[in-house]
């Protein structure tokens, strides 16, 4: 994480961190916020699984879980309602989605309006949804990587704010390319994250700002191998 610029915030900011797997990113944050790197506080890891791998090493953490399976509700907005409700009941100023698989509503979206952030696995706006890593190589592209953004009702859609770059290295295959933009997102996500908790990154009339100003690209890490 690059050096911080301004004063540290007064108290720890509260988030809530959204996960459907084992949690990486979700890991990479909360142990960066346990010393004292990040100044936030994770209230609760909330899974849409209840075996995902993610909740016991968060509770191991000591931090609260919970889960909720949507196949408990007859449809997706019906689902959303209880999980924002789930949400809100640990008052964040900030809800992380950290390989969350789920679409979300536009009435969940609007509960948390303006302090949703996502990571995803490409340069966006290249390869929204799924399988990114399959498709860059399929592409033959040379550069790859992973997007942080606030999350708006378009998938994957929402006003970027930092990005960093991979290369793409002769017999890549999807794996050995994952785990490299995986160590990036670890990166950039606990970045984006350090910004919003100090006031310096706002979404504001549908855009990113950082230092009250906005952003007209994403941020860009070096490339990295």
């Amino acid at each position: 994480m690059t050096a911080v610029v301004g004063s540290p915030p007064q108290q720890k900011l509260p988030i809530v961190i959204l996960i459907s797997g084992r949690g990486s990113n979700m890991l990479a944050i909360a142990e960066r916020a346990a010393n004292g790197e990040l100044p936030v506080e994770v209230r609760a890891v909330i899974s849409d699984k209840a075996d995902a791998a993610g909740l016991a090493a968060a509770a191991a953490m000591n931090i609260p879980t919970r889960s909720l399976s949507a196949r408990e509700f007859p449809d997706r907005p019906t689902y959303d309602v209880a999980l924002a409700a789930l949400v809100q009941s640990f008052e964040p100023e900030l809800v992380v989605l950290a390989g969350f698989m789920r679409i979300l509503s536009p009435g969940f979206i609007a509960t948390f309006a303006d302090r949703i952030l996502n990571i995803h696995p490409s340069l966006l706006p290249l390869y929204r949804g799924l399988h990114t890593h399959r498709r860059a190589l399929e592409a033959g592209d040379v550069l790859h990587g992973c997007s942080v953004h606030f999350v708006t009702e378009e998938l994957d859609g929402g006003p970027l704010v930092i990005q960093s770059q991979v290369k793409v290295l002769p017999g890549d295959s999807e794996s050995t390319l994952s785990a490299r933009v995986q160590q990036q997102e670890h990166r950039i996500y606990s970045q984006a994250i350090d910004w919003f908790a100090r006031g310096r990154l706002k979404l504001r009339e549908q855009r990113a700002w950082l230092d009250d100003r906005p952003l007209e690209a994403p941020v860009i890490q070096s490339a990295s191998a």
